[in-house]
């Protein structure tokens, strides 16, 4: 019988004696690695904190001791050893969610999987915790990587004025949130890495010349360096590491603390937990840790997979050329005949497609860290500078930098180009992650050019038009395979004729307006629709500003409809019904979208035919409104 069979929840964990814990800790690798090889999900980081996670449950009391983590994705052993060991169908409808979820379990405090929220939420549940005067404390585990994010330090503004709130904040430090991690501060915790190696080895005099080097190179942080060298060599052990910031707040600080050695952390954490105020435990982790193609993969650790071969780490169906490859492709290409064009992201270079760009033109890609207000408006001072900057973010995450586009881009015209992979519905990831909220905020902004490419061909085009625009630019795609190319009929003013049946001079024909990956939805969905239905079937390209040829189209039908992947509710098919009111055209508008909720983890697929926006579903809706409004043809 396994140890992990008898661990139904932490209060079953707490039994063990400590000697069964580094075969239980081999036992949720072994699980980790056979299932989410078969469902695909964040592996690399979850096999990082397996030790760490089991230390928190033997350490502090879930649900009572609040325990938050940040990003959520690191949370798979916390599922495990909570009672969630079914992830037979971990992230796909009706089975675990790939982030925390309160629908779950007690145990899920926070559904995120936004970073650097954890410690403004621990600030708030702690603060909640000291009004009730509840003596239990609040856990915060967050990602290095989720450190260079202005939120937290926000947070830990707020959190140092009072010595007493019962905050354990725990930095899993493994060097890279996707990508390895930048900024100053990391620069400091790679220093107390290489300060605690040297503790532990004693090798004063090898590092003592480290010291002095990094002192001549890298200014303060190789100062501090220096002087804890010197007074480790005189042998003053505590002095291993100035915390820096942590100090500066009065927050105590343990660490680094070895993320592998249960005991080590189970020591730490207890003395954080006792210490009755905010503490910081600096624990040490790898990424991927136990799995040798994870350890070996130096471009992310198999930071996210989709099904693979447990044995090799191999997909077990190799990914076909995607809409990222193609922006990586033409990004640099763009780079290549244009020094002004710069690549921006805040901590996705891979997954976002400008680790290309960055090999070939390492000075001219900047990564921001998890910081995406930041790196809008930064970018916005770069092309204030002269510099054509282009920022490649999941479309979820522009949610963050709202007033930054809107404030520092869009008010002074700033020529920023924003390009948002995984736009619209995703799916597995759940509500957090599908991108549809993008096109509702685009339409509000004065000034935007919004463009959305239905194919290889378009989106080439469209970000070459995008750079030599006087404007603020976006641009967003979906995830995943490249559709088969969908070339217009003709052009008319700028707009894409894509299908034409049975119209004749005076066209009172229906109005398909569709947008990228919704074209070839309207065009499948035509097969379900009567035979003689007079149909056009456009796509605009740019999406925003409205174009007068559109509009003019819009005129003259004898009814319109819109699909597009957002936010049916203030998205562009509402700012099109919007302007032809405005201009006294009453020609009926049917707007079909996402609806203003937040959709569970399920498959794209799925998800599309429930919003009634796949092919069949778009083709019975057309037909259902037409009846009940005596709509004919």
């Amino acid at each position: 019988m396994s140890i992990l069979s008898s661990i139904d929840r932490p209060a079953d964990l707490k039994k063990l004696p400590a000697s069964m814990l580094p075969k239980l800790a081999a036992e949720i690798r072994q699980f980790l690695i056979t299932n989410v090889a078969q469902t695909g999900g964040h592996l690399g980081p979850n096999l990082g904190v397996v030790e760490l996670t089991i230390a928190l449950h033997r350490v502090f009391d879930s649900p009572a001791d609040a325990i938050i983590f940040d990003t959520g994705h690191q949370a798979y052993v916390h599922k495990i050893l909570t009672g969630r060991k079914d992830f037979t169908n971990l992230r796909h409808a009706g089975g675990l969610s790939g982030y925390p979820s309160r629908a779950e379990s007690v145990h899920d405090v926070v559904e995120n999987s936004h970073a650097t929220t954890s410690l403004s939420w621990a600030d708030g549940i702690a603060r909640g915790k000291q009004l009730a005067n509840d003596p239990h404390c609040v856990v915060a585990v967050i990602g290095d990587g989720a450190l260079t994010g202005g939120m937290a330090w926000e947070a830990l503004n707020n959190i140092a004025e009072d010595p007493n709130r019962p905050i354990v904040i725990v930095i899993n430090d493994n060097g890279r949130s996707y990508s390895p991690t930048v900024g100053g501060f990391m620069r400091r915790l790679d220093v107390a890495r290489k300060l605690d190696n040297m503790r532990v080895n004693k090798k004063y005099e090898e590092f003592l010349d480290w010291g002095k080097e990094q002192l001549q190179n890298a200014g303060n942080p190789g100062k501090f360096a220096y002087d804890a060298l010197r007074g480790l060599k005189h042998g003053l052990k505590d002095v291993f590491f100035d915390a820096g910031i942590f100090d500066s707040l009065r927050l105590k600080y343990l660490g680094p603390v070895d993320g592998h050695d249960i005991t080590q952390l189970s020591e730490a954490f207890t003395m954080a937990k006792n210490y009755g105020g905010p503490v910081v435990v600096h624990t040490v982790t790898e990424k991927g840790r136990g799995y040798k193609p994870a350890e070996e993969n130096t471009e992310d650790h198999f930071h996210a997979v989709g099904v693979i071969h447990p044995e090799t780490g191999l997909p077990v169906v190799a990914s076909r050329f995607g809409w990222t490859k193609v922006f990586a492709d033409e990004i640099v290409q763009l780079a290549r005949k244009d020094k002004r064009i710069l690549g921006v992201t805040a901590a996705m270079m891979y997954p976002v497609g400008l680790a290309l760009m960055q090999q070939e033109f390492p000075q001219r890609v900047i990564d921001a860290g998890i910081a995406e207000q930041h790196a809008i408006t930064m970018a916005a001072g770069l092309a204030h500078s002269g510099y054509r900057p282009i920022v490649a973010l999941y479309a979820t995450f522009l949610n963050r930098a709202f007033d930054q586009l809107l404030m520092d881009v869009a008010l002074h015209q700033a020529p920023v180009t924003i390009c948002l992979d995984r736009a619209g519905i995703t799916g597995d990831d759940g509500p957090s992650h599908n991108g549809m909220w993008d096109l509702a905020i685009g339409t509000i902004i004065p000034g935007l050019h919004l463009a959305i490419p239905r194919d290889e061909q378009q989106l080439r085009k469209l970000l070459q038009e995008s750079v030599n625009l006087a404007a603020p630019t976006v641009i967003r795609y979906p995830k995943g395979e490249l559709p088969l190319p969908l070339p217009a009929l003709r052009t008319i003013d700028g707009v894409d004729l894509i299908y034409e049946a049975n119209t004749d001079a005076v066209d009172e024909s229906l109005l398909i307006v569709s947008y990228g990956p919704m074209v070839q939805t309207a065009v499948d969905a035509i097969k379900y629709l009567p035979e003689n239905l007079p149909v056009k079937i456009v796509d605009p390209r740019w999406a925003l500003p409205i174009s007068e040829s559109l509009l003019s189209l819009a005129s003259t039908a004898k009814a319109v409809v819109t699909v597009e992947d957002g936010i049916v509710a203030g998205g562009i098919g509402t700012e099109i019904s919007r302007i032809l009111r405005a201009r006294g055209v009453f020609t009926p508008v049917v707007n079909l979208g996402i609806r203003k909720e937040f959709l569970r983890h399920d498959s794209r697929e799925s998800l599309l035919q429930q919003q009634g926006i796949d092919s069949p579903a778009l083709a019975k809706t057309i037909s259902d409104i037409f009846k009940s409004e005596n709509i004919t043809l």
